[in-house]
């Protein structure tokens, strides 16, 4: 089979934490002659993955270095802490970053949050990955600060959290390389973004149809005279006849 005949299909990147179940599903009722294939990465290489030709498109966490990719901004997740279910911060709401300030505060390696300093005090060492430090908060040694999916990606029932304010947030966008803005990449954009399946953007688009001549209605017909037939009124009315005429009998010849 020759590169012309491959069957066309599309594969998206997606990092953890980000559920493309929605738009896999829209995909497959609208192109379901395109197979859409799934592709997992973490959130340091999604960017080298799209570049690569590893994946058409990517659902990743911002920053990214943009320089030959394109990015569309989708949402913005709530940040929390993680903490055991009997920890202090469990009874209330939500908490500050100074409330944190005598907590040790875990920091993997893979931490997709942009800080400038986490707040807490540091751990001796740096857990490797998020579901490390997800075990050494189970184990009591200190808390972890992630995006709220992330949270429930690796929920237990030993754990909670509860949002914190005064830190860092994670944004989700859509990227693709610029200089692969494929149809089939125009078709999934018009998917996130909620473009129905008649919109005159991308493949799926339906051609316009042409305008019915109006017509017309009883009025316009009951205006119109018929074929034959004066516009005037009637003689017997006096419009009809010689202008200034008089009625009698007729003259009698002498």
């Amino acid at each position: 089979m020759t590169s012309s005949e491959i069957p066309p299909s599309f594969r998206l990147a997606y990092v953890p934490g980000v559920t493309p179940t929605k738009w896999v599903r829209i995909w497959n009722e609208r192109l379901p002659e395109i197979p859409l294939t799934l592709v997992a990465v973490t959130a340091a290489e999604a960017s080298d993955v799209l570049r690569g030709g590893g994946a058409d498109a990517g659902f990743v966490r911002l920053p990214i270095d943009r320089t030959d990719l394109s990015a569309i901004p989708l949402y913005t997740e709530t940040t929390v802490v993680v903490i055991p279910k009997d920890h202090i911060a469990a009874a209330v709401d939500e908490v500050s970053a100074e409330d944190l300030a005598d907590e040790i505060v875990l920091h993997p390696l893979d931490d997709t949050l942009d800080w400038e300093r986490p707040p807490g005090r540091p751990a001796t060492e740096r857990p490797a990955t998020t579901a490390d430090a997800i075990e050494l908060v189970a184990a009591g040694v200190g808390l972890l600060i992630v995006p709220q999916s992330l949270a429930r990606l690796h929920h237990r029932k030993d754990l909670t959290y509860r949002p914190v304010t005064g830190v860092p947030e994670s944004r989700i966008a859509l990227s693709w390389p610029e200089d692969a803005t494929t149809d089939m990449v125009e078709d999934f954009i018009g998917i996130v973004r909620g473009r129905t399946v008649n919109s005159t953007r991308g493949r799926t688009a339906t051609p316009p149809q042409p305008k019915q001549r109006k017509r017309p209605d009883a009025g316009d017909a009951r205006r119109k005279p018929a074929a034959g037939k004066s516009a005037g009124k009637s003689p017997r009315g006096g419009s009809g006849g010689p202008k200034g005429g008089k009625r009698g009998k007729p003259r009698r010849r002498s």
